[in-house]
C-alpha cells in the first residue's frame, strides 16, 4: 500500500480540533513523517500510527507548527525503549536546536539519530522499494518539499511465455529488470518474448509552504498525488503573497500545471471556522481534490 495519512491540518495556530502540520507516508512496510506539528504525538496514537515503524523523518521548515512536536516525540520514543536508528531530514539548524534540548534535558537517546542537511534538491534516500528527494519551495524563510516515489521493476512475468521458451522461475527477478535469457544451448530468449510492460511506478509529492510560484509545477509534474498548502481562499491573494502562503486557486493552478493526477489541499488558516468554501474553490478549476482531512488515509 502506498497511502498519505493526515494527522494535521491546520496552520500555525490549532484551532476548531484542527492541528498544525503532520502526515505519514505509508509505502508497504515503511512508515515515514513529514512534518511534526505541535500535538502529532497524540495524533498518531488517536489514529493508531505505530510510531516504532517510522525510520524517516522529513521537516520541511523551521516555523513552529512545523516542527514543535518533534523533540517530544524523540525524546518519548527513547523512553519507549527504541533502539533502531532514525534518519532526520531537516535545515541545518534543527540540529542545533535537538542539542541543545537534549543537553539541558540531560537525555542520552538510546538509538541513534542521524541527522541530514537539507542543503540542495535531489535524492535523499533511496531503498529497494522507493526513493525520496527533496526540492526548494519559496517561504520567507528556507523551506523545502519532498517526492516520494515506488521503485518498481519495469517488466511484468508472463508465466505462460516463460513456460513456453523453458525460463526458470529462479531468473524471473532479472527478467523484471530487463535482462535476455541465455538457455544451456546458448539460445538467447528476448525479454520481451516473456514480459510485459509493468504497472507504472506511483508517486506523492508535498509542497510545504510557499507563496505562488509555478516553479513548483515543474518539481512535481506527474505526480500521482499532490499536496499543496492553500491556507487562504481567493479573495485573499495579497495577504497570502504578503505572508509567502497560497490560495486554494493557487494550489489548484500548480496542480493543472502539473499534470498532477490529484491534489489535496491543507495548512488551512485559523481564521476559517468551516473549511467547505476551500472545497469549493479548489474543485472550480482542478475538479479531482480533496481537504486534507485529519485522520482521512488517501491512497495513491
Amino acid at each position: 500500500m502506498f497511502a498519505v495519512t493526515i494527522l494535521g491540518n491546520n496552520s500555525a495556530l490549532p484551532a476548531f480540533d484542527r492541528h498544525p502540520t503532520s502526515q505519514v507516508i505509508t509505502l508497504d512496510e515503511h512508515l515515514m513523517l513529514v512534518d511534526c506539528g505541535e500535538g502529532t504525538q497524540m495524533q498518531m496514537t488517536k489514529y493508531k500510527i505505530r510510531r516504532s515503524k517510522i525510520n524517516h523523518i522529513f521537516i520541511s521548515h523551521l516555523h513552529g507548527d512545523h516542527y514543535f512536536g518533534l523533540i517530544g516525540l524523540i525524546t518519548s520514543m527513547g523512553l519507549l525503549g527504541r533502539v533502531q536508528d532514525i534518519h532526520l531530514y531537516a535545515p541545518a539548524p534543527l540540529r542545533e536546536l535537538i542539542d541543545m534540548q537534549l543537553r539541558v534535558a540531560d537525555t542520552v537517546l538510546p538509538f541513534t539519530l542521524h541527522f541530514h542537511a537539507l542543503q540542495q534538491e535531489g535524492t535523499l534516500v533511496r531503498e529497494q522499494k522507493f526513493e525520496v528527494s527533496c526540492f526548494r519551495v519559496f517561504h520567507r524563510i528556507e523551506c523545502w518539499g519532498f517526492t516520494f516515489r515506488e521503485i518498481r521493476p519495469p517488466k511484468k512475468i508472463n508465466p505462460k511465455k516463460t513456460l513456453e521458451h523453458g525460463v526458470p522461475s529462479s531468473f524471473f527477478e532479472r527478467l523484471k529488470w530487463g535482462e535476455d535469457y541465455t538457455n544451456r544451448d546458448g539460445q538467447i530468449i528476448k525479454n520481451e518474448w516473456v514480459t510485459e510492460p509493468a504497472v507504472k511506478a506511483k508517486s506523492y509529492a508535498y509542497s510545504a509552504d510557499t507563496v505562488y510560484d509555478e516553479r513548483i509545477a515543474e518539481k512535481v509534474k506527474d505526480v500521482d498525488l499532490l499536496y499543496h498548502e492553500a491556507t487562504y481562499l481567493k479573495d485573499l491573494e495579497d495577504r497570502a503573497a504578503k505572508r509567502f502562503h497560497c490560495t486554494t486557486s493557487q494550489a489548484a493552478s500548480i496542480a493543472r500545471l502539473a499534470g498532477a493526477g490529484k491534489l489535496i489541499i491543507g495548512h488551512f488558516s485559523s481564521k476559517y471556522e468551516t473549511l467547505e468554501e476551500f472545497d469549493r474553490e479548489v474543485k472550480a478549476i482542478f475538479p479531482n481534490s480533496e481537504l486534507a482531512i485529519e485522520g482521512v488515509t488517501y491512497r495513491i
